[in-house]
C-alpha cells in the first residue's frame, strides 16, 4: 500500500520536525549529519532570503548539505536547478544560461569558481543562508515549477524538464510504497544528487517514509561494503555499472547480506550476467527498475518479493501508463519488441524553452515517446531492449547492441561492454565492441564467444579493450563519444 502523498514538502518537513526533529534524516560518509529539525530551520532561512518562485541553481560538494538545501528550497517554494559539484566554471555558466537562474547556492565561502558569472551567490551552512555576492536581479520561474533538470543530452543540446511538487512527491510516494520503506529503514545512495534518481528515489522517498539515507560523494568500490555495514544500510540505490564492479569485488560481511533487503538497479538495462554475479557474490537480491527524468524517475519496478521477479524484466508499470507500439504507433501484442510510450499525471507535458516558452513533450493523444525499445509479456512485465537510436543496421539486418553486450558480459573477466555502430561504406554500419576487462589478452576469446553465440551479421567487426568508457553526466557510458571514436573502415 502506498503512503499518502503529502500536501507539500513544507508540510511533511514540519510534521517530521515536530514528531522526531532531533533524529538523523540524512548523513554522508564524510561525517556530516542533518536532522529533520535542522531542515525545518533551513527552510525558514530560505523563505526569509529568497522570494517564492525564485530560480535557484544548487551546487554543493557535501551530499548531506545538498539534502538539507534541496529540501529547504522545495519547502520555501523556490525552483531548484541542481548542478554537478564537479562542474567547471564554464559548465556552471552554461547551466545558468540554460535555466536562466540568477541565484546560486553553494557550500563554499565565496568560491572563486563562481566569479564572473553575474549570479548572486548564497552560502548555505547548518546555521543558515547568507549572501556572499550580489548579482543580477532575482528571476522567477514559471508558476508551479519546483525543479528543472536537463535531460542527458545524448542527441544534442539538453532539454529542460520542469517538475512540480505534486509530480515529485507522487513518484516518491510510489517508490516508498513499492519498496515498503519504513522509519527504521536506512538507504545507501552513492549516485549523483544532481540526477532525478537520487533526488526522488533517494532523498524524497526518505522524506515520505520518515526514514534515513546515507550518501556518498561518489561510488568507492574499496569501501562500499564497509560503509554499508558501518551505517547499517537496509537497501541500496545503485546502477548497473556499480553492480558489475561489486559483482567482482570481495563480498560483504554476512551481517550486511542479512540486513540489506534489496539493491535497486536503475538508469540503464541490467545485463543478466551482471545481476547473477552480483547476487551470487553479495547474497543481496536485485530489484530492477525503469525510469526517466520526464516521469520524475520511476516508471516500472520489479516486485519486491524475490519469488515474483522475472529475470531480464524491470517489472510492470508502477504509477504510469505504458505501452509498446510499432512504427505506426499501434500497440503491439505481448512478446513483440517496439517503442515505449508513457503517460499519466507524473509525466511532464512540455519541456521548457527560453523566456518561459514551452516545447510539447507529448504527442497530441497524450503519450510521450521515451526513445526506449521494449517488449511486454502477458502479465505486463516490461523487458527493455535498449534505445531506438542505438539500433545497428548492418546491410539491412537490424539488431540492438544489447544482444552482443550480453554475450560479452557473460565472461567473468569482462567488467563492462558497450557496442556501437561504426559507419561502413557498403553495409551502412557494422558493430564494434568496446570492453573493460581484467585481462588485456581476453580479446580473441571474446570474439570466439561471439562467433559461437551470435548470427554472422551480429558479430563484432572489431573488439577494442579500453581502461574505462567515456561517461555522460549521470555516469552512463557515452555511446555518442564511442561512435565518434570508431573509425570508419575502407571498402573491403
Amino acid at each position: 500500500m502506498n503512503p499518502p502523498v503529502p500536501v507539500s514538502v513544507k508540510a511533511r518537513i514540519e510534521t517530521l520536525a515536530r514528531v522526531c526533529g532531533g533524529r538523523t534524516a540524512y548523513l554522508d560518509t564524510g561525517g556530516e549529519m542533518v536532522t529533520w529539525a535542522g531542515i525545518a530551520h533551513q527552510a525558514a532561512e530560505w523563505a526569509r532570503c529568497l522570494p517564492p518562485g525564485t530560480m535557484v541553481a544548487l551546487q554543493t560538494a557535501r551530499p548531506a548539505t545538498f539534502c538539507r538545501a534541496y529540501l529547504a528550497g522545495l519547502a520555501a517554494g523556490v525552483c531548484l536547478a541542481p548542478i554537478d559539484p564537479r562542474a567547471s566554471a564554464g559548465e556552471v555558466a552554461g547551466l545558468l544560461d540554460l535555466t536562466e537562474a540568477a541565484d546560486i547556492v553553494t557550500d563554499a565561502e565565496a568560491p572563486d569558481r563562481l566569479d564572473g558569472l553575474g549570479a548572486s551567490v548564497w552560502v548555505t551552512s547548518a546555521g543558515g543562508l547568507r549572501q556572499a555576492r550580489q548579482g543580477h536581479d532575482v528571476r522567477i520561474a514559471a508558476p508551479g515549477i519546483a525543479a528543472v533538470l536537463p535531460t542527458s543530452g545524448t542527441t544534442g543540446r539538453p532539454k529542460l524538464v520542469p517538475l512540480t511538487q505534486p509530480q515529485l512527491l507522487s513518484v516518491a510516494a510510489l517508490v516508498a510504497g513499492h519498496h515498503e520503506l519504513a522509519p527504521a529503514d536506512r538507504g545507501y545512495c552513492p549516485l549523483p544528487l544532481f540526477h532525478v534518481n537520487a533526488q526522488v528515489v533517494g532523498v524524497l522517498s526518505t522524506l515520505i517514509a520518515g526514514a534515513s539515507l546515507v550518501l556518498d560523494d561518489r561510488f568507492h568500490a574499496s569501501s562500499f561494503w564497509a560503509a554499508a555495514d558501518e551505517f547499517e544500510a537496509t537497501w541500496l540505490n545503485l546502477v548497473p555499472a556499480i553492480l558489475a564492479i561489486l559483482g567482482q569485488a570481495p563480498p560483504p560481511a554476512d551481517a550486511v547480506s542479512r540486513r540489506v533487503r534489496f539493491a535497486r538497479s536503475a538508469s540503464a538495462p541490467l545485463p543478466a550476467a551482471v545481476r547473477e554475479r552480483f547476487e551470487a557474490r553479495s547474497g543481496v537480491g536485485v530489484l530492477e527498475t525503469y525510469g526517466m527524468t520526464e516521469a520524475a524517475s520511476q516508471i516500472a519496478a520489479s516486485p519486491l518479493a524475490a519469488g515474483q521477479r522475472r529475470p531480464g524484466s524491470v517489472g510492470p508499470p508502477v504509477g504510469a501508463g505504458l505501452r509498446v507500439v510499432d512504427p505506426g504507433r499501434r500497440e503491439l501484442p505481448a512478446g513483440e519488441t517496439g517503442a515505449v510510450e508513457i503517460r499519466g499525471r507524473t509525466v511532464v507535458d512540455a519541456y521548457l524553452g527560453r523566456g518561459r516558452t514551452t516545447i510539447a513533450a507529448r504527442c497530441a493523444d497524450g503519450w510521450l515517446r521515451t526513445g526506449d525499445l521494449a517488449a511486454r509479456d502477458r502479465d505486463g512485465f516490461v523487458y527493455l531492449a535498449g534505445r531506438s537510436d542505438d539500433v545497428i543496421n548492418r546491410g539491412g539486418e537490424k539488431f540492438h547492441p544489447r544482444e552482443i553486450e550480453e554475450v560479452l558480459l557473460a565472461d567473468p573477466r569482462v567488467r563492462g561492454a558497450v557496442v556501437v555502430g561504426r559507419p561502413h561504406p557498403l553495409l551502412g554500419e557494422e558493430p564494434v565492441a568496446y570492453v573493460v576487462t581484467d585481462a588485456g589478452s581476453a580479446g580473441p576469446d571474446l570474439l570466439a564467444a561471439c562467433e559461437q553465440a551470435l548470427s554472422p551479421h551480429k558479430r563484432p567487426a572489431d573488439l577494442i579493450v579500453v581502461d574505462a568508457f567515456p561517461a555522460g553526466p549521470t555516469g552512463k557510458p557515452d555511446r555518442r563519444a564511442l561512435r565518434a571514436d570508431a573509425i570508419p573502415q575502407p571498402v573491403r
